[in-house]
């Protein structure tokens, strides 16, 4: 396996979170189909949910049912996520990059509009960059997400 270029590497890193992003929307009746995640990681990779006190920590199997649920169910509409900023690091054949996000939708009727923060690590395999781990945590009370001043949010 040869190593890509940091330039390769990042352009690929670029792909693979603009999917994972991607599969979560549910806008405009689309159907999710969250069992794409399993291209994206790695097949033992792991999900982190950090937005309370006790981390839930997940395999990507565990991960992908109540989301499938919950995207296809009515209880979540006009459901989307997007990157708004990233940092990324590329060393040979692993990589790091922080995501601020901002995620929108109906929930039980209710809009909402939220900022996050995910990491996510990738590891070079044969078949091109994969996620290993991806972590978030959401703002809520006593957590704000700051905003590069450039994205234009804060």
């Amino acid at each position: 396996m040869r190593t890509t270029s940091r330039a390769e590497a990042k352009t690929q890193i670029d792909r693979l979170v603009a999917s994972f992003f991607g599969v979560f929307s549910n806008r405009s009746g689309t159907r999710p189909d969250l069992g794409k995640i399993r291209e994206l990681f790695v097949a033992e990779g792991i999900i982190a949910k950090c937005v309370a006190p006790v981390p839930v920590i997940t395999t990507v199997e565990e991960f992908i049912g109540p989301r499938q649920e919950l995207l296809s169910s009515g209880e979540l509409t006009e459901f989307s996520e997007e990157e708004i900023a990233e940092t990324t690091q590329v060393f040979g054949h692993i990589a790091q990059r922080v995501s601020t996000y901002q995620k929108s939708g109906v929930l039980e009727g209710a809009s909402f509009l939220t900022l996050g923060v995910k990491t996510f690590q990738f590891v070079e395999t044969p078949a091109g960059w994969r996620i290993l781990a991806m972590t978030w945590d959401d703002e809520r009370p006593g957590f704000s997400v700051e905003v590069p001043k450039e994205v234009g949010l804060g």
